[in-house]
């Protein structure tokens, strides 16, 4: 028997199914992004954000562009300008710059963890607001949890991983 012998037969493409989900329509490829921000009855939205130990919940409403981190502006609150400029590119990336007012209850770790907070908490809190900035706030990479920890102290260890000093006599 010859390889010419075994070839498959020739099927017009009319007469194969057309592959549908039930119902008859055909498949197509929406994405439906998760949004973790939600909106009160009162109009407000609220972000919750976390990094290390730090955990921050962010509120959001049309205003002048007041500040306030717990009960503190923000100026007073976060005294290095590079953690008071992350914090407001949440803003920038959505074009809201003194058009609303936040108010932040952060609580945990330090500061460079707080304002990671706070960063995500925002990103989420204007995600909330309007779900059309997810495109945006997510290739900034705002809406990305950090989620590296502080590794654990091990027995026999100084630190994680620092041992204690070696004494040959």
């Amino acid at each position: 028997m010859s390889s010419g012998d075994l070839t498959a037969p020739e099927v017009p493409s009319s007469t194969l199914p057309e592959l549908t989900m039930s119902g008859g329509a055909v498949a197509e490829s929406t994405f439906q992004p998760t949004i973790r921000g939600k909106i009160d009855r009162f109009g407000v939205a609220m972000g919750t954000g976390r990094r290390k130990t730090s955990v921050a919940r962010v509120r959001v409403k049309e205003g002048n562009g007041q500040f306030v981190v717990n009960g503190r502006p923000l100026e007073d609150f976060l005294r290095v300008e590079r953690d008071r400029e992350s914090v407001m590119i949440p803003l920038k990336v959505v074009g809201k710059v003194g058009q609303v007012d936040i108010s932040v209850r952060v609580q945990g770790g330090g500061i460079t963890g707080q304002t990671g907070a706070i960063v995500l908490g925002l990103a989420r809190a204007l995600q909330g607001m309007n779900p059309n900035w997810h495109h945006d706030l997510s290739t900034s990479g705002l809406l990305t949890r950090d989620d590296r920890m502080v590794e654990r102290k091990k027995y026999g260890f100084k630190k994680a991983r620092r041992s204690f000093q070696f004494s040959k006599r």
